[in-house]
């Protein structure tokens, strides 16, 4: 059984939209195995962050059906965490306490939280310190560099230690060099919880280097176009987004890309 799973989704935004045939999504049909990671790509506006609203649960498809885990989604999952391009730290809590935030709101922990907070923050810790944050936890955010809000950030979408990891652009707002040690930290983490990952992003060269396949959406109505299996082998160092076979491969979705945005 494929942990994700959906077939033949459609979603209108509206009944009014949907009177007129009007969809943001038309005819996704995808099966993920447990532990995979995906990108998808596309053109502003073709529907990446309305599938990642169907994926979590916060948008119900107007047509067709949308499985994860095994179970149908009828609302928001507890087994998903989020990060976006925005950090969206609270800046009255320090570092750890932001990380421990979805422990305080999410069963099964939120019930036990007070009698369990040491053994939780421990975990945060943990967390913190497998992305290079040993140190900061009782920093505020603004103590903090964009880099590190995010991979704070990172580790608050993993502290409930989810099944899935849904990142909308989380690395858009950082420059190259921090861009790529989160791919880094990114790369490890999963290898080592083994979630799956959705990432929707712009950038090309960083959905090649993270991801197992990559989707390509077309222009609204966003549905898949391309599908594309990227055979790199892992683990994967920076220094394989020099060579000629990686080269190739973002060459060949930039492709697909602007052949969309011709059309």
């Amino acid at each position: 059984m494929s942990f994700v799973d959906f077939k033949n989704v459609w979603l209108a935004y509206n009944d009014e939209l949907l009177a007129k045939q009007q969809f943001a999504v038309e005819d996704i049909t995808l099966q993920l195995n447990e532990g995979e990671f995906i990108a998808i790509v596309g053109p502003s506006g073709c529907g990446k962050s309305t599938f990642m609203k169907l994926a979590t649960g916060l948008k119900m498809p107007s047509k067709g059906s949308i499985a994860i885990g095994g179970a149908a989604v009828t609302g928001p999952l507890k087994i998903s965490g989020m990060a976006f391009q925005a950090p969206s730290l609270l800046p009255w809590r320090t570092t750890l306490d932001n990380v421990l935030l979805p422990l305080e709101i999410v069963e099964p922990y939120r019930s036990s939280f007070k009698a369990k907070r040491g053994e939780y923050a421990a975990k945060a810790r943990d967390l913190l310190k497998s992305v290079g944050l040993a140190g900061y936890e009782d920093k505020f955010p603004w103590q903090l560099s964009g880099g590190m809000q995010q991979r704070a950030s990172i580790c608050r979408a993993l502290v409930h230690e989810p099944k899935m990891l849904l990142l909308d652009e989380p690395f858009g707002a950082l420059d190259a060099f921090t861009r790529e040690e989160l791919w880094c930290n990114l790369r490890d983490l999963q290898a080592m919880k083994k979630f799956n990952v959705i990432l929707v992003t712009h950038d090309l060269r960083e959905s090649v280097f993270l991801a197992d396949t990559v989707y390509v959406m077309s222009k609204s109505p966003g549905r898949f176009v391309q599908r594309r299996e990227i055979d790199l082998p892992r683990p994967r160092d920076l220094e394989i987004t020099y060579t000629p076979r990686f080269t190739d491969i973002v060459h060949e979705l930039r492709g697909h890309i602007g052949a969309i945005r011709k059309t």
